[in-house]
């Protein structure tokens, strides 16, 4: 008999607010209380100009576009996605909050095109109107049945990992969401004894990554594969502080599986610490920034899908497969060639220090894949 390997979808941000929520059928009030665009049907006029007119409303599958076909042909056992928007009707805009996100609740089915298992909710955006806002967020996507994690009606339930039965029945994989301040998550945004909010973590020392480890050892079962789903740091640069490394090494030291890091705009650098698999900023992979310029050298309109292979036993890293993607017209479509070999460069480069490099998987069917020496 083979070894047993679980496969997992991995995302970055998914942010189906905003300009993509107005292109959708139902779309919600456009009003935004921005320095500069007050309107966010703005933000399609900038795609538009871009990329050329969208014949509007497109339908819920749009901004998923050919990802979902690359789902279809992976058929990962499990699907973990970070949902960076509120999903509400409320007005209640948070105070203080330059840029704020919001999904009208109707189109929802944006998001079950998808079949995600998990919505890592523990960032600096689900409550962007209100803790009302934040409890339809949750109503809805429990209604849709899409698993919120990392955000919840009091502290318990925000701090309880979600349990996701595999395939094969080989076991579960549990997935704990939490978010920082490095990644613009305000601490009064934690969540407490009686009030709606995220699961926040105030720092990266051991206590903290300890914190973290025994959440999960409380609810973890023999056969359990853990994943931590962090929302922290900057949106731009390769750079990873050495605090993050070690964070996310006592993690693994801890037992966790899986360190998905996210709030980047674009990807940054990946490790296999103790052959357990650490991604410390995933980018984004739905958004609206097409026509914002000012980072191109980022190339953030090139996105990342991460399909890790683990083995069930263990929940060592058996390969990581990358499926790299563009943005146009708000909507995903494949890389080309030469931007797919632009991202194994550039993905290669940054992760030299972690002894990890990117390129082209054989077959040429597409996909990356990861290569790494063990001695991380």
């Amino acid at each position: 008999m083979g070894q047993a390997l679980v496969t997992l979808f991995l995302s970055g941000d998914v942010m189906p607010g905003r300009g993509v929520d107005q292109i959708l059928p139902h779309p919600g009030r456009p009003e935004l209380r921005e320095g500069y665009i007050r309107d966010a049907r703005d933000y399609v006029a900038l795609a538009e100009a871009v990329n050329g007119k969208i014949a509007q409303p497109v339908d819920f599958a749009w901004p998923w576009g050919a990802a979902l076909d690359v789902l279809d042909e992976v058929a990962p056992d499990v699907r973990v996605i970070d949902l960076e928007s509120s999903v509400t009707t409320s007005d209640d805009f948070a105070p203080g909050k330059a840029v704020t996100y919001r999904m009208h609740p109707d189109n929802v089915p944006c998001l079950t095109a998808a079949h995600p298992d998990v919505c890592a909710l523990a960032n600096n955006h689900v409550l962007d109107f209100g803790r009302r806002g934040l409890e339809e967020t949750l109503a809805v996507l429990r209604a849709a049945g899409l698993g919120p994690a990392g955000a919840g009606r009091d502290a318990e339930e925000a701090r309880r990992p979600v349990a996701v039965a595999t395939r094969e029945g080989q076991g579960r994989v549990l997935v704990l969401s939490c978010g920082m301040a490095s990644a613009g998550v305000p601490s009064r945004w934690a969540a407490g004894e009686g009030r709606p909010g995220v699961d926040f973590v105030p720092d990266l020392s051991v206590r903290s990554a300890d914190a973290l480890v025994r959440r999960l050892a409380a609810v973890r079962r023999e056969g359990d594969l853990a994943v931590v789903s962090i929302h922290w740091g900057s949106n731009w640069g390769y750079d990873v502080s050495q605090s993050q490394i070690t964070f996310a090494r006592r993690l693994v030291d801890g037992g966790v599986d899986v360190v998905h890091g996210h709030s980047s705009h674009h990807p940054r650098p990946i490790q296999v610490y103790r052959d357990k698999l650490i991604l410390y900023g995933c980018g984004d992979l739905i958004d609206d920034y097409e026509g914002i310029s000012g980072y191109e050298r980022y190339r953030d309109d090139l996105r990342l899908m991460y399909f890790p292979v683990l083995d069930a036993a263990t929940g060592e890293l058996a390969a990581l497969r990358i499926a790299p993607m563009q943005a146009r017209q708000m909507r995903l479509e494949h890389a080309s060639e030469a931007d797919a070999a632009w991202l194994s460069e550039v993905l290669s480069r940054a992760g030299r220090a972690f002894g990890t490099y990117v390129e082209p998987e054989l077959g040429g069917d597409g996909y990356l894949t990861l290569r790494w020496s063990r001695r991380n």
